[in-house]
């Protein structure tokens, strides 16, 4: 992969990076100011319920910066672009859908296939 390449794809992890820490301050600000504790149950639970859906989203966001972060470490290092299982380049494509990625097309769906697998005979047994 070029310089220009990978430069291409830190900004773009970085510009996703800035926008989801964004979102965590937002939501952040959001919760102190709508803390209210209301005098009846629905009110409060439908704000719960509410606050519960933000905290699992902005947790689901934390797990993708750590891989952001990751992403961006393997373009330090010059491993951005390789699939961890079997060292081939990842498609350019595939990056541009998913610029965290870490295996090749082909080695994911052969890691789903061996889930999915795993996963049915595994039911067998319940």
């Amino acid at each position: 992969m070029s310089d220009a390449q990978l430069e291409h794809f830190r900004q773009i992890l970085l510009a996703w990076k800035r926008e989801l820490m964004e979102e965590v301050d937002r939501t952040v600000h959001h919760m102190q100011d709508e803390a209210s504790n209301f005098p009846d149950p629905t009110d409060r639970a439908t704000q719960e319920s509410e606050f519960g859906l933000e905290l699992r989203t902005r947790d689901r966001e934390r797990k993708l910066l750590k891989k952001i972060d990751a992403a961006l470490a393997r373009i330090d290092d010059g491993s951005y672009g390789y699939c961890e299982e079997t060292g081939e380049e990842i498609g350019l494509k595939r990056l541009e859908a998913r610029p965290v990625a870490t295996l090749s097309v082909e080695a994911q769906e052969r890691r789903e296939l061996a889930e999915r697998q795993y996963r049915d005979r595994d039911d067998q047994y319940r």
